[in-house]
């Protein structure tokens, strides 16, 4: 008799965000983050540490949602430009987990953000002109 609501997706087909391969990259790299955020919580020395690599790594994608959502193409671009000091930021911070997360990881999360680097250098001079809505007359 009662009505059940579909579940949602996490990830809709019909939103493009999801197809955007910065954000699929951002996506990975928070599940990744989180586990090794985990690891660094059990030395004294990078509990802290582990708050902010986290925090930096999740503002990427956090930002690129909000950037993609606005209907300028320079307010995007603003945005999107938060999103590259987030991807920096975090490589700054995976720089200083080697010892605790060892080189080969720590060199396969620098090589997601150094996509994603570049994906937004190029992403982002070209949204500074675009608008999604026409202007109105």
């Amino acid at each position: 008799m009662g009505h059940t609501l579909p579940s949602p997706k996490v990830y809709p087909d019909d939103d493009p965000l999801w197809r955007m391969r910065a954000v699929q990259l951002a996506r990975e790299l928070a599940i990744d983050c989180w586990e090794d955020a985990e690891k660094l919580t059990h030395n004294e020395i990078t509990q802290k540490i582990a708050g902010q690599l986290y925090a930096a790594v999740s503002s990427i994608n956090a930002n690129l949602g909000e950037g993609y959502s606005r209907s300028s193409g320079r307010e995007r671009a603003k945005i999107l430009e938060y999103a590259l000091g987030s991807t920096r930021e975090s490589a700054m911070w995976y720089r200083s987990t080697t010892r605790i997360l060892g080189r080969e990881l720590v060199d396969s999360r620098l090589a997601k953000l150094e996509e994603i680097r570049r994906l937004l250098l190029a992403i982002i001079p070209r949204e500074r002109g675009r608008l999604i809505r026409p202007k109105k007359n």
